[in-house]
């Protein structure tokens, strides 16, 4: 079946996209107002787009035609951290996705403890495994959302998730991250994987020759 997106409402292409895209990793993402209020709130529609520099992108949506907090907070501060989603603290994530007032404190409200940044002004939050601390790179306009590009200033990993600190290896296994799945609350876990090595010209010849025998 072909879904013809030219002719689609936003709200079902956004949905078939949610629904297909999957997992998608998780941006638990905390900003402070100027006045120091802090916010956290989950972004799935988020990944890594360029090493060097080193740039993240988080979709951000609109609340009833106005900027969520998330996205007001990077426009007036230019600043963010991301913090990666654990299993172990995944409701507290849940707790976070409330739609609450711009002067709530959603790390308050789901029990998480602010960490200070080395860089930037918002906090970390201490219970993630990894989180960045960001400034603001550039901001997407997308129709009524907001593609946020920002730049990676300084990257904290939990040290028992760190295999060689010289080398920059990371146990990602360890790091115990969700992602999210389809509709309003399934979620995937990162412990079932499978390898597959990637191949050179090379391997990749001589096991075509070796089907084909």
């Amino acid at each position: 079946m072909i879904f013809d997106f030219e002719t689609l409402p936003g709200t079902e292409c956004y949905k078939l996209m949610v629904s297909t895209i999957v997992p998608r990793p998780i941006a638990w993402v905390v900003t402070e107002d100027r006045a120091g209020v802090l916010n956290a709130a989950p972004y799935s529609f988020f990944n890594g787009f360029s090493g060097d520099p080193p740039i993240i992108g988080i979709g951000c949506g609109h609340r009833n035609g106005v900027h969520k907090d998330t996205l007001a907070n990077i426009e007036a501060t230019g600043q963010f951290t991301v913090c990666l989603v654990p299993e172990e603290r995944a409701l507290q994530m849940n707790v976070t996705a409330t739609e609450f007032g711009p002067e709530v404190d959603e790390l308050a409200e789901a029990g998480l403890t602010a960490a200070p940044s080395t860089k930037i002004r918002p906090p970390r939050i201490a219970e993630s495994p990894v989180a960045m601390e960001c400034e603001r790179f550039q901001l997407v306009p997308l129709g009524k959302n907001m593609l946020v590009l920002g730049r990676i200033l300084a990257m904290h990993v939990r040290d028992d998730c760190v295999l060689d600190p010289v080398k920059h290896y990371i146990d990602s296994p360890k790091l115990g991250l969700v992602g999210r799945m389809h509709g309003r609350g399934w979620y995937a876990r990162t412990t079932d994987r499978l390898e597959i090595p990637r191949m050179t010209p090379a391997e990749w010849a001589k096991r075509k020759a070796e089907e084909e025998s």
